[in-house]
């Protein structure tokens, strides 16, 4: 155009891509990046070792620092990236963060990396998993628990047994408790199966072979029963279970010795928040008083057990009034006027945290609102109430999953 000479092109170098992964075609911030993210990790090798920093690793999860935990075992990860001690403490660490694909990750590279020793990985993804998907991690890892069990029982035989805090080797009740899991899928998500019932019972009685006192394979034996609407047997399991944890808990809670160690085999929350709903089917209130205490005084942040706690009052208190029609007795009056107040405090917190939580279970609402109208409403702010953390995080899904069911259903 006109006098106009025409400008050069300069021709701009084409990024390449990058399979060897150096910093050949990166731009250059994302080469500072690589630089940065190496210096770092040569610093940190420097002043730690793997096993130091999986140390670090172990003490903020023992704390419940489990962001800073995820730092330090990420770390180990840099410095060692094929470690499956890392991988499973990383994996354990995102399950705690509730970051269930993060998780899945780390628990699947474990798997890709040493697919044949470890089951606690096949076990942390079933439980990430549900259903059909679970019950196949669930079998792999009882496939490489059941070989690794009998290789040990084979060297020890004849010499000194291992000691039993060496939580590294694979026990009996491993096995059962691998067993319970399948079960439990069986006795839920997959309930509606052709002979899911048979399957469930199966898998028990399993476990039950593996460790016949494991209390949460005989509270699972007690929830089948009850579901096939054999309540005595079911109240029998139900007892043995609770028999075999719940003295020994209660004389720990009340011992005036500090220094005194109980080992009790004690199941975990969820296990118990069923536990307490049985014995309250089974009409075992003051049992079931003792284990939902148990469980408030553990987490005083879970909506499903103030519920549980104000519903066993209230039925309690509709047994000692009728005690008191009958017998006019000033001491059972009393009584039930102290057990009508305390439904009335425990469904009112019940209230309270489900609208601070956020939670999404109508079916509890609606119940614990019915059975505060016949109560005389919610208990008013006063000195004494318990208070509520005000910066407690939104429950989710998973942590209301147990209390989604009304109202007494196991």
């Amino acid at each position: 155009m006109g006098g106009q000479a025409k400008g050069k092109k300069r021709n701009k170098p084409k990024r390449r891509d990058n399979p060897g992964g150096g910093i050949v075609g990166l731009t250059p911030q994302e080469r500072m990046k690589v630089r940065m993210h190496e210096k770092a990790k040569k610093k940190t090798a420097e002043k730690y070792s793997v096993q130091q920093l999986l140390e670090k690793t172990e003490e903020c999860m023992d704390s419940f620092a489990f962001e800073m935990a995820a730092l330090f075992c990420q770390r180990a990860l840099d410095l060692e990236p094929t470690s499956l001690q890392a991988l499973d403490m990383l994996g354990h660490i995102y399950s705690e963060l509730g970051d269930t694909q993060k998780a899945k990750g780390a628990f699947l590279r474990a798997v890709e990396l040493s697919p044949e020793v470890g089951h606690s990985k096949y076990m942390y993804l079933g439980q990430i998993h549900t259903g059909q998907e679970a019950v196949d991690y669930y079998t792999r890892g009882i496939q490489v628990l059941l070989p690794a069990l009998e290789k040990q029982e084979q060297s020890t035989a004849g010499a000194a047994a291992r000691p039993d805090e060496d939580t590294e080797l694979p026990t009996m009740k491993d096995v059962s408790v691998a067993y319970c899991s399948i079960a439990e899928v069986y006795l839920t998500d997959l309930c509606m199966e052709e002979g899911a019932g048979d399957k469930c019972r199966d898998f028990i009685e399993k476990a039950l072979q593996y460790h016949h006192d494991n209390p949460e394979a005989l509270q699972l034996m007690a929830s089948y029963l009850f579901s096939t609407e054999r309540n005595q047997e079911g109240k029998e399991y139900l007892l043995k279970s609770v028999g075999l944890w719940l003295p020994a808990v209660k004389h720990r809670a009340l011992s005036s010795n500090a220094e005194e160690d109980i080992q009790v085999d004690i199941p975990p929350y969820e296990s118990r928040v069923t536990t307490s709903k049985l014995l309250i089917e089974s009409s075992e209130y003051e049992m079931a008083v003792d284990v939902l205490e148990g469980l408030l005084e553990e987490d005083d942040e879970v909506v499903q057990v103030w519920y549980l706690c104000g519903w066993v009052c209230y039925l309690q208190w509709g047994n000692a009034k009728q005690l008191q029609e009958r017998e006019r007795k000033q001491e059972i009056e009393e009584e039930a006027v102290t057990l009508k107040d305390s439904a009335r405090s425990y469904l009112t917190n019940a209230k309270k945290l489900y609208s601070k939580l956020r939670c999404d279970d109508l079916p509890m609402l609606e119940h614990v609102e019915q059975l505060l109208v016949e109560l005389g409403g919610e208990v008013e702010a006063e000195e004494g109430e318990p208070v509520l953390d005000e910066d407690c995080e939104p429950c989710s899904d998973d942590e209301e999953e147990n209390g989604s069911d009304a109202p007494m259903e196991h």
